[in-house]
């Protein structure tokens, strides 16, 4: 096999959590181990998504000793001496950081602990790294010297990199590459049982899925299925954990909905709870991209969500779903119960969604992009 052609040997450095970047960086990590590449994949714990056994995958969990010294425990040093040693060891090709801080720093200080040999590094930015983490003063200058030093950089929407550049004032040749979905996995079919689980016969099953964190505004989705609720018959389903979890518990029992909301906290097997849903609530304050309302998609359920930060990119309002503008976020509940009063619309746009999904975001296609980028940057010009 060629140079060009040859497998490669690819460092994955990610978080283990349910949130978008560690579920993307899992889901390539298994897309480029079946092309046949060699996966060395980073974290402090096992990742959520890392369900299948692939001898072509190894997980190299990271510990950080603790010492009276460190009043904080020193991340980034355990993980940059971890990836040190199997980076050498193993002669891993590149090293592919998800998230700036700190796993890109850790990698850059790889490339220095290991010269003169050339350690690549490719970072993708995935959303809070930028507007939250990136914009902290504490770590703004850090994050900008992890963006500038990157072999590569991608971003996983065109908005996130219009906000890369207006918050750092980078240009360096950011590419954007989307989120992905597994189209095989997250796929349409109702499961009677799992649905009767959830709700009675006749009713509407209305679904959300997010880590609960204040970005995501899940006591919003209460608010719209109380809306929802006082015209037909139907279920909310709040899949995920995080702060705000309690917040909606609470929620819901002010507003007399205890018996008609069910939490389901962090589920591994969402592609089977998915499918079950008639539509999908996201009223998100911003997303970089939205991965959760992809995958609803493709699971053939409508996303209903706000029209904020890369959601435009990937639905296309009264076709594959609907944006509600900021400012008539009150009006989810209402353009829900519409849709699903309109059963032959509600079933158009579930195809449609489905169809989206498969044809603009499938797995395949976007991890191949990937690799192309990592063919670049160990074969520069």
């Amino acid at each position: 096999m060629s140079e060009a052609g040859r497998p490669l040997k690819i460092g994955v450095v990610c978080y283990p959590t349910f949130g978008g970047s560690g579920v993307v960086a899992t889901e390539l990590a298994k897309g480029m181990a079946q092309r046949g590449h060699e996966i060395h994949l980073f974290s402090y714990a096992p990742p959520a998504r890392l369900d299948v056994f692939d001898e072509r995958i190894h997980l190299h969990e990271v510990e950080v000793s603790s010492y009276p010294l460190f009043k904080y425990p020193p991340y980034d040093l355990a993980l940059a001496s971890r990836l040190a040693e199997v980076v050498e060891d193993a002669d891993i090709d590149l090293v592919h950081a998800h998230y700036a801080i700190p796993h890109t720093m850790a990698a850059l200080l790889v490339k220095d602990l290991l010269r003169p040999r050339r350690v690549p590094v490719v970072t993708t930015l995935h959303g809070t790294d930028i507007t939250v983490v990136g914009q902290d003063p504490s770590y703004r200058r850090v994050t900008r010297h992890a963006i500038r030093n990157s072999d590569a950089v991608t971003s996983v929407s065109e908005y996130l990199k219009r906000r890369t550049q207006e918050v750092f004032g980078l240009d360096n040749g950011m590419i954007v590459i989307p989120n992905f979905v597994d189209t095989e996995r997250f796929k349409p079919g109702r499961n009677r049982s799992i649905r009767g689980c959830f709700s009675r016969a006749n009713e509407r099953v209305v679904m959300h899925v997010s880590n609960f964190r204040p970005v995501k505004r899940a006591a919003l989705v209460v608010d719209a299925f109380a809306d929802i609720v006082k015209a037909m018959p139907a279920t909310l389903v709040m899949i995920g954990d995080g702060p705000d979890r309690s917040a909606c518990e609470a929620r819901a029992q002010a507003l007399g909905l205890k018996s008609r909301v069910r939490f389901l906290g962090a589920q591994t097997d969402v592609e089977h709870l998915l499918p079950n849903a008639d539509v999908f609530l996201l009223p998100s304050e911003h997303e970089s991209f939205g991965l959760a309302a992809l995958e609803a998609m493709a699971s053939g359920v409508v996303p209903i969500v706000t029209a904020a930060g890369g959601l435009p990119e990937v639905i296309q309002d009264g076709v594959d779903g609907l944006l509600v503008a900021e400012e008539q976020i009150h009006t989810m509940g209402a353009r829900a119960v519409a849709l699903l009063q309109d059963g032959e619309r509600l079933a158009a746009m579930s195809a449609a969604a489905r169809l989206a999904a498969v044809d603009r975001f499938a797995r395949e296609a976007i991890v191949a992009r990937y690799e192309a980028v990592y063919r670049d940057v160990i074969q520069p010009t």
